[in-house]
Parts: C-alpha cells; sequence; structure tokens
C-alpha cells in the first residue's frame, strides 16, 4: 500500500476501537459505509503489522463500492463482518 499526498497535506494517524493479539476491531453501527480516512489507515497499519482488521457494521449496512474492493484487495488484512443487532 502507498501513501501518496500533496504537500499540503498532513498524515495523521487513526486508532481502532480494541487491539487483541493480532487483530485489530473497528466497530461501525452505520446504515451506509464507504472508505474512509480511517478505514484506509487502520487497513495500512494492519499490512504493515500483518495484523487483521475487523470491521463489525450491522446486517442491513450498505457496503459501498469502494469498500467492497479494499476488502478484494486485502484479504488477508480486512474482514468485514456482520453482526445481528
Amino acid at each position: 500500500m502507498e501513501y501518496r499526498q500533496t504537500r499540503h497535506q498532513v498524515a495523521r494517524g487513526a486508532r481502532p476501537d480494541a487491539e487483541v493479539a493480532n487483530k485489530m476491531f473497528l466497530f461501525k453501527r452505520v446504515s451506509a459505509l464507504h472508505v474512509t480516512y480511517q478505514i484506509r489507515q487502520l487497513v495500512h497499519r494492519a499490512v504493515q503489522k500483518q495484523m487483521k482488521l475487523v470491521i463489525e457494521i450491522p446486517a442491513g449496512c450498505k457496503v459501498h463500492a469502494g469498500l467492497r474492493e479494499l476488502a478484494r484487495q486485502y484479504p488477508r488484512n480486512l474482514k468485514l463482518e456482520f453482526d445481528g443487532v
């Protein structure tokens, strides 16, 4: 994963909601989910540290194409998990 930025941009950090062993967890209670800066940052961290980012979302959540593509690109590092709530 390669990060590019313009000369005016400043890289910022992101933290998962929980981190256990070799997994990071991000809990989102939304009706639709796009690829966000936070998600890209955490996937980058997961790739670097050879971890898995698990994003837990409600069963009815609409996952946009960009996020599905990111999950296809990094199957070892990103998992979308739908819960029954």
